[in-house]
């Protein structure tokens, strides 16, 4: 299941988000710093209109929707790679998840205490990204330390040091693991340390309700900064949603429309992480049950099939394929199959995002 770390400064309103995004989540939401000590954990269904809709085609029993799993770890501040605010504890919270969701406070409010005194986005995303910077320089310079002596006579540990001595240089820098230019096997290298500033990053401007579809000075310095690291950037409210998640599925798209903007901030956090991450979404619908499956881009249908059970991988033989919107317009398998739109595809064939499938099999 993807898992996406929600972090940030304390009272960013990480945990206000949190609990709104989280169906019956108990994460604590208070103004004051360290109010989330152990880390809020909460599974989300991924909304998808298409699987409602390919569900009533079908007249399923069941719909079943893909997951993804959100992680609220406590606020870091400056000074956490050196156990400030208990900071090592919440660094080893991070490495944990896939991708790392940065709130970043776009909103003015003299009740809610910002720990710096003052609103600044860019120094807040300065004082995170330094952190987690710093903790990854320690871990690198603790391995490198470690395989000194192997160095001298083991071919893999001396290619181990070379790759670790150019990322030492990039991070002394200032610079990130993921904005280094690395190849397959140097990933795979690396991949046992975890770095923090390796994995993808989104970062959500927390923004009053008012500045939420067009946004402000503050979310437009995110968006800059986000667009210069080649990374993911969204506009979001965590007090809309914390008043969206209270309303009824017509209400809440009535208000969104109020606000002018066209979709909640789950969905757009979701869209984003997948983008980020590179996923796709397939689907398998029947009588019994509709369901949406998450993929890698690039994924072959056997890979895909694998996804469901590693035997329909092992023992794959076909698909038969048809685009989301083609069965949909068809109003049922037997009407695209008579219009052709039905393809039996082999082991070759790259899964599209919105493909429906069915596998044919050796057990």
């Amino acid at each position: 299941m993807l898992k996406a770390g929600i972090i940030g400064l304390p009272n960013v309103g990480k945990s206000t988000l949190f609990n709104a995004l989280v169906e019956n989540a108990k994460a604590q939401a208070a103004n004051f710093p360290f109010c989330t000590i152990e880390p809020n954990k909460g599974i989300v269904s991924v909304p998808d209109q298409r699987l409602q809709e390919l569900g009533n085609l079908s007249c399923s029993q069941n719909i079943i929707p893909t997951k993804i799993e959100f992680v609220d770890i406590a606020g870091l501040v400056k000074g956490a790679s050196k156990g400030e605010g208990l900071g090592n504890k919440f660094l080893s919270n991070i490495r944990e998840v896939d991708a790392i969701v940065h709130v970043v406070r776009c909103f003015e409010d003299s009740d809610v205490i910002h720990v710096s005194g003052k609103v600044d986005p860019l120094d807040d995303i300065e004082i995170i990204n330094l952190e987690l910077n710093l903790a990854d320089l320690s871990q690198l310079q603790k391995r490198r330390e470690r395989i000194k002596k192997q160095v001298r006579t083991s071919k893999e540990a001396a290619k181990e040091d070379t790759l670790l001595e150019k990322i030492e240089e990039e991070l002394e820098k200032g610079l990130s693991v993921r904005s280094i230019s690395l190849n397959e096997e140097e990933n795979l290298i690396i991949k046992q340390l975890g770095f923090l500033t390796a994995k993808p990053i989104i970062y959500a401007t927390n923004l009053n309700e008012n500045d939420l579809a067009e946004g402000n000075d503050f979310s437009s310095t995110v968006q800059s900064f986000a667009s210069n690291e080649n990374t993911e950037c969204i506009k979001i409210s965590a007090q809309v949603e914390s008043e969206l998640i209270e309303l009824e599925p017509e209400d809440k798209k009535d208000y969104l429309i109020g606000l002018g903007v066209e979709e909640g901030g789950l969905s757009s956090l979701i869209r984003s992480t997948y983008k980020l991450l590179g996923l796709k979404t397939y689907f398998t619908t029947g009588e019994k049950e509709t369901k949406a499956w998450t993929i890698k881009d690039g994924m072959t249908a056997p890979q895909a099939a694998g996804v469901i059970h590693t035997d329909f991988e092992k023992g794959f033989i076909r698909a038969q394929t048809i685009s989301y919107q083609n069965l949909i317009d068809s109003g049922s398998i037997a009407n695209a199959k008579t219009k052709g739109l039905l393809r039996s595809e082999g082991k070759e064939y790259i899964v599209n995002e919105g493909d429906v499938m069915e596998f044919l099999f050796n057990v």
